[in-house]
């Protein structure tokens, strides 16, 4: 079987990886790639959001079986054409994709099929969303109102801080978009990946991520800084809840709408005294999340993939080991504000790569011979063991191994749970 990989993140090197393991796969192509993934995979020099230039690049390559890794693509149809022209897709339509495109429409998903969510109100206006930020009070949840790379959501402590944050995104940070403001949620947050082939759902997963870039959780979000697998919090009662409140009641919807849901969907949830509310969907693995679960789940990945783009997830198993999996992301120093690309990455050449450590390249390439930083979030580091203490120390022992003085790392990921 030949296979296309869109993306050429962490995310997309993790799949790359753990769908080389499957003897289905014949042909790997990731594009664009980075230069962790040319060591499993073809890279190809594509731009993801054309699909014409994807189709065609489909058809030349007589690709088999296209997954779709990041959710610009899918933002952007190009799942769609590639299922028009009778190609077998991993991946919502553009339709479905606004279920991480638009805030607003998640949220009247959810009001529609009564899914425990935040309070919430949309503006168009920065004074009128400012107006009500000082008549709520704070802390309050101030989100762009589109795709922002994980950066457009603010955790305002104080009024001043969400009216800065209205003000920026109606300046355009993030693009010509609205505003939804949120109920501040309190409890502990996780995230819960199911595959759904538009009609069954299978829960294939849960993480907890590291939003914070600071040890401690402190400063300002990121895309993640680290994240671990399984999540303690949650437990078998709250999944069964979540899928019965929230993911089975939203599929149901999507259909009813008539834009059924297939993909992985990631499920964004705050847990308080044993009730899981939504905070938001994505259409798309997360990263690093994704890192520890194609850690833990191995080669079966492509199986689960192929059942859920041709609606045999009812028939489908998903078979865990009891383990666990940690992954530490190394930036670039500056991020997630200004950082400087094209510093030298040394050591790699060195690393363990093994079903129990692997490092996976996020924001890299090579460069007359060395591996060079061009990104943001740079490396994933991830080990894997019987225990999460185990799997913590097999993830620092490769950070540790790494020589880049222009990088660092949260020292503390999996401090809920160790």
């Amino acid at each position: 079987m030949n296979i296309l990989i869109l993306g050429g993140g962490g995310r997309e090197h993790a799949l790359a990886w753990a769908i080389r393991q499957n003897p289905k796969c014949d042909r790997l192509i990731v594009a664009p790639g980075n230069a962790g993934i040319a060591g499993v995979a073809e890279c190809a020099d594509l731009d993801v959001l054309s699909r014409a230039e994807v189709l065609e690049f489909a058809q030349e390559n007589a690709i088999d079986f296209v997954i779709v890794g990041p959710e610009a693509p899918l933002a952007a149809g190009v799942s769609d054409a590639l299922r028009d022209a009778g190609f077998l897709v991993f991946g919502p339509s553009q339709a479905a994709a606004q279920l991480e495109a638009s805030k607003t429409f998640t949220k009247e998903i959810c009001d529609a099929c009564a899914a425990p969510t935040a309070a919430w109100a949309r503006f168009t206006d920065a004074a009128a969303a400012r107006d009500y930020v000082t008549a709520q009070g704070a802390p309050i949840v101030v989100k762009a109102d589109g795709l922002a790379a994980g950066k457009g959501v603010t955790v305002a402590e104080t009024v001043d801080q969400a009216h800065a944050a209205i003000d920026d995104i109606f300046d355009g940070a993030f693009g010509d978009m609205s505003v939804v403001i949120e109920e501040f949620m309190d409890g502990e947050e996780a995230s819960f990946f199911i595959l759904s082939d538009g009609t069954d759902c299978l829960a294939i997963g849960t993480a907890q991520d590291h939003k914070r870039v600071g040890d401690g959780d402190t400063g300002p979000n990121t895309g993640g800084m680290g994240a671990y697998s399984p999540a303690p919090v949650l437990t078998p009662a709250i999944q069964d809840q979540v899928m019965d409140r929230i993911v089975r009641p939203t599929i149901a919807e999507m259909v009813r709408r008539g834009t059924p849901f297939q993909g992985v969907l990631y499920a964004g949830l705050m847990i308080a005294d044993g009730q899981a509310r939504l905070v938001e969907y994505n259409v798309r693995f997360g990263d690093p999340e994704c890192q520890v679960l194609m850690m833990r789940l191995g080669g079966q990945v492509l199986d689960l993939l192929l059942a859920c783009a041709e609606g045999r997830l009812a028939d489908t198993p998903v078979t865990w080991a009891d383990d666990h999996a940690l992954t530490v992301v190394m930036a670039a120093q500056g991020y997630p504000g200004a950082y400087t690309k094209g510093t030298a990455i040394r050591g790699l050449q060195d690393l363990p790569e093994t079903s129990f450590q692997m490092t996976f390249h996020a924001g890299t390439d090579a460069k007359d011979g060395t591996v060079i930083a061009t990104g943001g979030r740079v490396l994933a580091c991830t080990g894997r063991g019987a225990t999460l203490a185990e799997a913590h120390q097999r993830a620092y022992a490769l950070v540790d191994a790494i020589n880049w003085p222009q990088g660092f790392c949260r020292r503390d990921i999996g401090w809920r749970a160790l």
